[in-house]
């Protein structure tokens, strides 16, 4: 087990890396001065012509991407330590090779922190990043849960029923939500429930409920989610408006992804089923909900946990239609916002932070699956 997941942890350097590298591919397409804006956390700073001029000279930005590995030594800073890297242009091997200063100059300032200044929250992008993310993580958690566990339940019951009624309900019902475009069921739910019925506002918190949670001698901030510090501070009244809040994004998102889960584990139960395992567990007299959890579910539930992880890292990146039409202010609002204002440094942070969270939940499916299956840690 230990060596199973040694080695995926040895991969996700490399994959984070394979990404930045293509990311500072596309960068090159815009100019110094829209990439200048990748390297600094104050906006004054790109107000000065002459200032523009000194720091594109001082990161580079108008040298080739590659350069011959002969010129003087190269220091690029990574926050903990200083990489050094010099030339010699005397060795026969060393004067063909070529670098990329300004590639690894970007990825310093990656590894310090240093995103860029973002336009549309006005602030440095990492901060702005965090801020937003306690919202979105709220929303995963709370969509999660009724998306797997409903999902699953459906599935499983679709195929224990086969061919009944039951089956061709969920069927109908999957087929509809897997087919719902997620910005035509949210204004539906949007114009049901608060424009005709008033009863789920949109963004996080009605004015009176933000006002308590934004005044430090009322409330006090624990994790960034509104629920969880509402109930840490026992306002009860702030964690009911927070919940309303976030029903319909919930509703949203649980209704539109859980078709995918029904299907997908429908047809691994259906699979497993006809396996002689289950056959021979039947014959020996086995109860059948014996037979169906113990036997059929963990060895179906392998598809499902690669679904179910990539949908918590779609919701923990931001869905951006849901959290728009409902004005979530979560990191989905803010790519929109970004994309929409042609905030380069907010979309470029995003993009990594996206980056990351796959990473990091692809490593955490792998491991689930050596849990559930044992064939997968002896392979």
């Amino acid at each position: 087990m230990l060596a199973y997941i040694a080695r995926r942890l040895l991969l996700l350097p490399f994959i984070v890396l394979g990404v930045t590298v293509l990311i500072f591919l596309m960068l090159q397409l815009l100019s110094p001065y829209a990439r200048l804006a990748l390297y600094i956390q104050d906006p004054a700073q790109l107000k000065d012509p002459r200032q523009l001029e000194r720091l594109i000279e001082l990161y580079g930005l108008n040298d080739p991407v590659l350069v011959p590995f002969t010129h003087r030594p190269l220091e690029i800073s990574l926050g903990f330590t200083t990489l050094r890297i010099a030339g010699d242009p005397d060795c026969g091997f060393i004067c063909y090779c070529h670098c990329s200063p300004q590639y690894l100059r970007w990825l310093g300032e990656v590894v310090r922190g240093n995103l860029g200044w973002s336009e549309t929250d006005k602030m440095p992008v990492l901060s702005a990043l965090i801020s937003r993310f306690p919202a979105t993580l709220e929303l995963a958690i709370f969509a999660i849960l009724p998306l797997v566990l409903i999902g699953v339940l459906l599935g499983v019951l679709a195929a224990v029923y086969h061919n009944r009624p039951l089956d061709h309900t969920t069927r109908i019902l999957s087929i509809m939500g897997y087919a719902f475009p997620t910005f035509v069921f949210g204004l539906l739910m949007l114009m049901l429930f608060y424009g005709r019925l008033g009863w789920f506002a949109p963004e996080r918190l009605t004015q009176w409920a933000s006002d308590i949670v934004q005044n430090p001698t009322l409330f006090t901030r624990f994790t960034g989610l509104n629920t969880i510090d509402a109930l840490l501070n026992g306002r009860w009244d702030v964690f009911f408006n927070a919940l309303s809040h976030i029903v319909l994004p919930v509703l949203t998102l649980s209704y539109v992804s859980w078709a995918l889960i029904v299907r997908i584990t429908r047809s691994a139960m259906l699979e497993t089923l006809r396996q002689e395992y289950v056959t021979v567990a039947r014959a020996k007299g086995q109860r059948e909900l014996i037979v169906i959890l113990k036997h059929a579910c963990r060895n179906a539930l392998i598809p499902v946990a690669t679904i179910s992880g990539l949908s918590f890292v779609g919701l923990l990146n931001g869905v951006v239609i849901t959290e728009t039409i409902f004005n979530y202010r979560g990191l989905g609002k803010f790519a929109a916002d970004a994309a929409y204002n042609l905030d380069i440094p907010s979309v470029l942070g995003f993009t990594l932070f996206s980056t990351t969270i796959l990473v990091a939940m692809n490593l955490l499916v792998d491991m689930l699956y050596a849990w559930i299956d044992p064939r997968v840690r002896l392979d």
